[in-house]
C-alpha cells in the first residue's frame, strides 16, 4: 500500500502513532472557551464579540480563527431581523384632511362618532399577516377588523362597517 500510494513506510507508522499536534490541543481548548462563552451570552455573541470577551480574559487568538473554530462546533451568533419595508408612500396621491383633528382622548360623549383605525404586521411561519383593525376612539371597541396576506387597500375596505351594518352584527 506504502507503494502504491508513494509513501515511506516510516512516515506511514509515523502518522498512524502521531499524537494530536499543538495546534490541534489548542484549537480543542479554544473551542471549549469559545462554547463557554457563547453559553454565557445566550447564544448571541457572534465571532466579533466572542474574539473580545477572549481578548479580555487573556487567550490569546485572532477573529478569524474564533470565527473558524466557531463555525466548525457549529456555533453562530444571533443577529436581529432586517426590517420589513411596508409602507411604500405615493408620493402623487392627494392628502387626506384630518378629521379627528389629532385629538384621541376618549369622549364618552361621542360614542360612535369617531373612528380610529390601525394596521399591524404579524410575522408567521407562512409569511407576514395583516391586520387592519377599525376602533371607536370613545369606548375602544373594535368597530370592524379584517387580516390579508397583503397591504392593499381593500385590505383596510373589509375592516370597515358602517354603524348600521355595526349594529346589525351585533344584533345577530
Amino acid at each position: 500500500m506504502c507503494e502504491l500510494l508513494e509513501v515511506s513506510r516510516t512516515a506511514f507508522y509515523a502518522r498512524r502513532t502521531a499524537k494530536p499536534g499543538l495546534r490541534a490541543v489548542r484549537d480543542a481548548e479554544l473551542t471549549g472557551q469559545i462554547a463557554e462563552v457563547h453559553a454565557r451570552s445566550r447564544g448571541t455573541y457572534g465571532a466579533p464579540r466572542i474574539h473580545a470577551v477572549l481578548k479580555r480574559e487573556g487567550a490569546l487568538c485572532g477573529r478569524r480563527r474564533v470565527a473558524r473554530l466557531m463555525r466548525a462546533a457549529g456555533l453562530e451568533g444571533r443577529y436581529r431581523r432586517r426590517r420589513h419595508l411596508t409602507t411604500v408612500p405615493d408620493s402623487r396621491a392627494a392628502t387626506r384632511p384630518d378629521l379627528v383633528l389629532r385629538q384621541f382622548g376618549p369622549d364618552l360623549v361621542g360614542v360612535d362618532t369617531r373612528w380610529c383605525g390601525d394596521i399591524t404586521y404579524v410575522p408567521t411561519a407562512e409569511g407576514w399577516l395583516y391586520l387592519a383593525t377599525v376602533i371607536d376612539i370613545a369606548s375602544r371597541r373594535v368597530i370592524g377588523w379584517a387580516t390579508a396576506d397583503h397591504l392593499r387597500t381593500d385590505l383596510v375596505n373589509l375592516g370597515y362597517r358602517s354603524p348600521a351594518e355595526y349594529e346589525t352584527a351585533l344584533a345577530a
